[in-house]
């Protein structure tokens, strides 16, 4: 978090709090006249830790996603004997996507819990829930050895985290969002998914080297529960460190001003935040379909099609799609802070512009099956992906008041994430064995950059301005 740690070095002098008040000047028009909002001056230490809680969160769960994906051959055979290896797969990935059909329950529950009790505390809850369910896969006794109890047992610990992850990704990028700077929120957010891309070239990574040492026998009988474990003291990490947090300055004011007024305390319910905001919420679901669906076929579904359909070295196949991930990583941060220069509306309509003239070439390219044809389309559609990941956790947590903001959030981002999202290694995978067409990933990221590009016509430019419903954040000295 170096660059972090430069762009916000500025100290705050005697800053204890999360946030101090500037005063701001005597209205011109005299003293009836309505005063502008007082500033928040956010506290740069206090900024980067909780970017640095939430990005690690983010990252433990995107290890999970990396690991399930990339070992997914293995634990097929593992939960799901069978002669038919296809069937294997879409067993695996059934059971894959299971955990993102019950993330709209989950953020049913923990958004409107995260807009009355507080943001931190359920961030905490969502972390030990999260690492339980990973830490439970690598305990299952195998098919063989408890018979169908094996893919059960697997089913529910893939509930547990679906389900505490439905409150993750919403909570997160609403904690950072909230607590950042106006000018600076574009760049903080994207140390999020900068989490994302570290989880998954963290378990991407592992499960390459256990590939490559591990014989197929002992990766059979053991290996596949090393990165599961790894689970365990992960979530303890991450659960200190969100602990040690506040609560942030917007949803402090915004608890101040439910208890001055009797009329709103505990008022806010699921229906204000669905039929209250079903426009908004919309516009959330095309964002994040673009969002996730290309997401979720570059990082979760490339590395199975390298293999199963192309018939490309496992080894080989996993260690580019790792360089891929390497590379975005390099460009997080930069097109973050670009967001907040240009707007979110610019890079969002470049990547699904992009995504809809060059998913067709860069799929051609992949199936070339040379490394350097593969790398090169791997990379094109992994920078085009840069347009999203870099953009989304500032450009979806403004689309909603603060009263509101993690509720709808998290039922707008679930349901898309779980329709379109964390079904799209099923669909695809189920697409082609229906077609024989070899071309269906570039088609599926095609439509998703439609839909994508209508949303992002229709939404409003938030770079740079208050998040609605709180007042302006500026950093010392502004």
């Amino acid at each position: 978090m170096s660059s972090i740690e430069r762009q916000a070095s500025e100290p705050l002098p005697n800053a204890t709090t999360v946030a101090v008040s500037k005063q701001s000047a005597p209205s011109p028009a005299g003293p009836g006249a309505a005063r502008a909002p007082e500033p928040t001056v956010t506290d740069p230490a206090l900024v980067k830790r909780a970017v640095k809680a939430a990005a690690l969160g983010n990252a433990m769960e995107w290890f999970d996603f990396g690991v399930y994906s990339y070992i997914a051959v293995t634990l097929g055979k593992v939960f799901f004997p069978s002669g038919n290896p296809t069937a294997q797969l879409l067993s695996t990935f059934g059971a894959f996507a299971a955990a993102f059909l019950i993330r709209p329950l989950g953020g049913m529950v923990f958004g409107p819990l995260g807009d009355r009790v507080g943001r931190q505390k359920v961030l905490a809850l969502t972390m030990i829930m999260m690492a339980a369910g990973t830490f439970a896969i690598g305990l299952i006794p195998s098919y063989a050895t408890i018979g169908v109890w094996a893919p059960v047992l697997l089913l529910l610990a893939r509930l547990v985290q679906g389900f505490s992850t439905g409150g993750e990704y919403a909570g997160a990028s609403t904690f950072i969002a909230e607590y950042a700077p106006d000018k600076r929120r574009g760049f903080l957010g994207s140390w999020l998914e900068f989490g994302t891309l570290a989880g998954y070239i963290g378990g991407a990574g592992l499960v390459t080297l256990m590939t490559a040492l591990l014989s197929t026998d002992d990766l059979l009988s053991w290996g596949w529960r090393i990165p599961f474990l790894i689970a365990g003291p992960m979530g303890l990490i991450g659960l200190y460190l969100r602990m040690r947090l506040e609560e942030t300055p917007a949803f402090a004011a915004q608890l101040e001003r439910a208890h001055a007024d009797e009329r709103t305390r505990g008022k806010v319910g699921l229906r204000e935040m669905v039929t209250g905001q079903w426009r908004t919420l919309l516009l959330c679901v095309g964002l994040v379909l673009v969002f996730n669906v290309t997401d979720y076929m570059l990082l979760s579904y490339m590395p199975t099609y390298l293999t199963s359909e192309l018939k490309y070295d496992e080894t080989h196949g996993l260690l580019v799609v790792l360089a891929v991930m390497a590379l975005m990583m390099c460009a997080q941060p930069f097109v973050g802070a670009l967001t907040d220069r240009v707007g979110r509306r610019p890079v969002i309509a470049a990547g699904c512009a992009g995504f809809f003239v060059l998913s067709v070439p860069a799929l051609l390219l992949i199936r070339d099956g040379s490394l350097w044809a593969i790398g090169l389309g791997m990379a094109a559609l992994g920078l085009l992906l840069v347009c999203f990941t870099a953009s989304m956790p500032s450009a979806l947590p403004a689309l909603f008041p603060t009263k509101v903001r993690y509720g709808s959030l998290s039922i707008g981002f679930n349901i898309s994430v779980s329709v379109f999202g964390g079904t799209t290694p099923l669909v695809v995978t189920a697409l082609i064995g229906a077609t024989g067409d070899v071309m269906m990933p570039a088609y599926y990221m095609m439509a998703a950059a439609v839909v994508g590009g209508f949303a992002v016509w229709r939404m409003t430019e938030s770079a740079g301005r208050p998040l609605p419903g709180s007042p302006p954040a500026i950093e010392p000295g502004a």
